[in-house]
């Protein structure tokens, strides 16, 4: 398939909770741009591979019910995994290009913070997509830990970092500590960085993007080369109207953070004070921030 057919797509890069629901919504609605729900496929090489996967679908269901249903009923759901599964022959390179090709002339937004995860998955969607847009999107170490701890209860705390290693052995107890997470998610990007052309590569703190919403607007569509007339910025601020932006069927009713898919909507942003000094409040030991977290985050530009 040749990538003249599609526009470049443009991958969010950042850890879980760091605005990437929201942010992803938002660019999506441009009338130029076309943002997707978690597709997860690079977390696989081949389709085989990645229709055993069972847990990763929920946004492909959606995703290829949407595009080639017009909708996302129950119906829908059952072909889109047939589609899956008729297309295990192939990689899951070919499938991606084929989803940019089918939604042409609009150009993919996707986010999928679980690539972050291997620096081979971001590889993979490199070779993939020479000419793709990557931004970099940042959230404070403090607030992006605590939200994220915050979605879930204590004993599945654990788990949840656990399964992306943002654990704290070097105590007497294992101490679920996701400023790990931060630190580790971001060092990989950092690293794929090194591989991307300059002139693909942005970089925006979420904090930044919503106190001063309509520059940063104006500033990504400059960057992303489409249109900044004010209709296209006044659709951009309504997430809501993606048809993701929703819970699902029964049998596809993720694929998102749940927490956007319940309040999808823009409301007003007010930036609180969040320090990389003191006791963080889910550390039992009243320990602070990491010095390798705290240089990573100076380097981001937070102080």
């Amino acid at each position: 398939m040749s990538a003249e057919s599609y526009p470049p797509p443009i991958f969010l890069l950042a850890p879980p909770r760091s605005f990437t629901s929201l942010v992803c919504g938002i660019l999506g609605q441009h009338p130029q741009l076309y943002g997707s729900p978690e597709l997860n496929l690079f977390r696989a090489r081949t389709m085989r591979r990645f229709n055993q996967m069972q847990r990763l679908h929920m946004g492909m269901h959606r995703f290829v019910a949407q595009v080639y249903a017009g909708e996302q009923s129950i119906e829908a759901v059952e072909m889109a995994k047939h589609w899956m599964h008729a297309r295990e022959h192939k990689t899951t390179a070919e499938v991606h290009q084929e989803l940019c090709a089918a939604i042409a002339p609009h150009a993919l937004v996707q986010k999928s913070p679980r690539y972050m995860r291997r620096l081979s998955y971001m590889i993979d969607m490199l070779e993939a997509f020479p000419k793709a847009r990557f931004i970099h999107l940042v959230r404070h170490p403090r607030g992006m830990s605590e939200s994220y701890l915050k979605l879930n209860d204590l004993p599945i705390q654990l788990l949840a970092c656990l399964e992306c290693g943002a654990v704290d052995r070097s105590g007497d107890k294992p101490i679920a500590d996701p400023q790990i997470l931060w630190h580790d998610y971001h060092l990989r990007v950092l690293r794929f960085q090194e591989m991307v052309h300059p002139d693909r590569w942005i970089r925006i703190l979420g904090e930044d993007f919503f106190t001063d919403l309509d520059n940063q607007l104006h500033r990504l569509c400059d960057w992303l080369g489409v249109s900044t007339a004010p209709e296209a910025i006044a659709a951009m601020k309504r997430p809501e109207d993606s048809p993701y932006a929703c819970f699902g069927p029964v049998n596809a009713l993720v694929g998102n953070d749940p927490n956007f898919l319940r309040s999808p909507q823009l409301r007003p942003y007010s930036r609180k004070p969040e320090s990389l000094d003191g006791p963080l409040s889910w550390r039992p030991d009243g320990a602070s921030f990491h010095p390798r977290v705290v240089e990573m985050a100076h380097q981001f530009g937070y102080h």
